[in-house]
């Protein structure tokens, strides 16, 4: 290969891998809360009431994991306003995954508006010894930050909950057929507030990557629809974690080379270039409904079940 196009891929696919890394996060957390059987629209806003809460804990305490934590709670303690509404009141799952996005978003703008362009250390690259030397992957996979580490063995450990565990099992009959959990004698309401919270922790902790180790910083909107964008990708994905990297850094690749060309001074509009995350969003959605991705979801997605007596 011409050395100068390996100069400018490897560069640009490792930007991808970072990039892709708080949508993958949160896809898998929405996953892990759609196969429990809770449709959750709130990605959008717990991700950046995980972000500000991240940001907040790392400036005030200085501890950049510390803020990681804290990032992932504050989304799971949020995404309690979903479980009350839609576990507990049965209410619409649709409509008040919206409300929490929007309860979200205006919330850390609120409370965010005096930390606005205020920035945090967080988390650096830290190339790992040996495994970055490799040609084309150890500068592409291995020189990263911290998190994008625990990205790595995050996508095995859900595989290995939902095709090894007996709580994974129990969380798919909840999200498949909840007659049979109960007739199995599980408790269909505890499986989905345990996939409710465990998914809302792991799109806390995307949230909290935007601003702990991709920007640094807190300024408004800073998720910038990747909330989502992972909703769709868990479509994409087949509900499968597989799937869901892909399509994770598939999105980071095309931000990634669209941040690229606007560096480079092209006379193509920004707004044109702006839209092509989005724009591959709405193809990959089309791809995987031309490939049946219904047969993919959890049977009983969307659909409340009256508590136990």
């Amino acid at each position: 290969m011409n050395p100068e196009i390996f100069a400018l891929i490897v560069p640009l696919l490792a930007a991808a891998v970072q990039s892709g890394t708080p949508v993958l996060f949160a896809t898998l957390g929405e996953m892990i809360t759609e196969r429990s059987g809770t449709l959750n629209l709130g990605v959008e806003g717990m991700m950046l009431v995980g972000a500000f809460a991240a940001f907040l804990t790392c400036l005030l305490t200085g501890s950049a994991w510390l803020g990681f934590l804290a990032g992932g709670l504050a989304a799971a303690l949020f995404s309690c306003l979903h479980g009350l509404v839609t576990i507990v009141f049965l209410g619409n799952q649709v409509v008040s995954g919206l409300a929490l996005t929007i309860l979200g978003v205006g919330l850390a703008d609120t409370l965010g508006t005096p930390y606005i362009g205020k920035k945090v250390e967080g988390f650096l690259k830290y190339p790992l010894p040996g495994l970055s030397e490799i040609p084309v992957l150890g500068p592409i996979l291995f020189s990263q930050d911290a998190l994008v580490y625990c990205s790595y063995l995050l996508v095995p450990l859900v595989w290995f909950l939902f095709a090894r565990t007996r709580l994974g099992t129990a969380l798919d009959a909840a999200g498949e057929y909840p007659p049979a959990a109960k007739a199995a004698g599980l408790s269909v309401a505890k499986l989905r507030w345990v996939g409710l919270v465990m998914g809302a922790f792991l799109v806390g902790l995307g949230g909290a990557y935007l601003s702990l180790a991709y920007t640094h910083l807190w300024t408004t909107n800073l998720t910038a629809g990747r909330g989502w964008i992972a909703v769709a990708l868990v479509i994409f994905a087949f509900w499968r974690p597989r799937g869901a990297v892909l399509g994770a850094y598939l999105f980071g690749g095309v931000m990634a080379f669209q941040l690229r060309v606007q560096a480079l001074g092209t006379n193509l509009p920004s707004s044109l270039l702006l839209m092509l995350p989005y724009g591959l969003t709405i193809l990959a959605l089309v791809v995987a409904n031309l490939r049946g991705a219904r047969s993919g979801a959890p049977g009983a997605l969307g659909v409340n079940v009256e508590p136990e007596e």
